[in-house]
C-alpha cells in the first residue's frame, strides 16, 4: 500500500469537492492536522473513517486504498464485510474503554482507602498499615497500567503478549 499515492488521491478528491481540510476535518470529526497527515501520506484514516470518506466522495473503498480510480464497482457483499470489520473495530475500542474505566475506578478506590486510613491516623497500626499500603499500591498500579494502555505503544505491547501466548501454547 503506497501511503503517498493514497494521500495524493485523498487530496485530489477533497479538492474536487471544493472543500478545505478544515471543512473535511469537521465533517468526519477529526483535527485539520489529521487530514493534512492523511494527504501527505504520513498517516492513514481509521477504517470507519475510510468508509465514510468513500461514501462522501462517492468512490469505492478499493479505489481509496489503491490511490486511483477504477472502472469496476465494489460489490455490496465486500462493502458489507468492510462495514462489519469497522463495527468490530469500534466494539473492540468500546470494550477497551470499559476495561480502562474499571481500572481507574479500582485505582481511585485504592487511593481513597489509603487517604481514609491516613487521615484517621490508623496507618501506624498493623492491619491498617498493610491495607493502606495495599490501596496506595493499587492506585499507582492502575495509573501505570492506564498510562501504558493509552500510550502509542499499547498495540506493540498487545502484539508482544499475543506472541508470548502463542509460544507458551505451542501454536506456531
Amino acid at each position: 500500500m503506497d501511503l503517498m499515492k493514497i494521500g495524493r488521491f485523498l487530496q485530489d478528491l477533497r479538492r474536487e469537492k471544493g472543500i478545505t481540510q478544515e471543512e473535511l476535518a469537521e465533517k468526519v470529526g477529526v483535527a485539520r492536522r489529521t487530514v493534512s497527515r492523511w494527504e501527505t501520506g504520513s498517516n492513514m484514516p481509521d477504517l470507519d473513517i475510510l468508509i465514510e470518506l468513500s461514501d462522501y466522495y462517492d468512490v469505492e473503498l478499493r479505489e481509496i486504498l489503491n490511490g486511483e480510480r477504477k472502472s469496476e464497482h465494489m460489490n455490496e457483499e465486500l462493502k458489507e464485510t468492510v462495514l462489519q470489520v469497522a463495527d468490530y473495530s469500534s466494539e473492540e475500542k468500546t470494550r477497551l474503554l470499559k476495561r480502562m474505566h474499571w481500572l481507574y475506578i479500582a485505582g481511585l478506590a485504592g487511593f481513597v482507602v489509603f487517604l481514609v486510613i491516613t487521615f484517621l491516623g490508623l496507618d501506624e497500626t498493623a492491619p491498617y498499615e498493610f491495607i493502606g499500603s495495599f490501596g496506595l499500591g493499587i492506585a499507582f498500579g492502575m495509573i501505570i497500567i492506564g498510562v501504558i494502555f493509552t500510550s502509542r505503544y499499547a498495540s506493540r505491547i498487545r502484539e508482544f503478549k499475543l506472541r508470548l501466548l502463542r509460544k507458551t501454547r505451542g501454536d506456531f
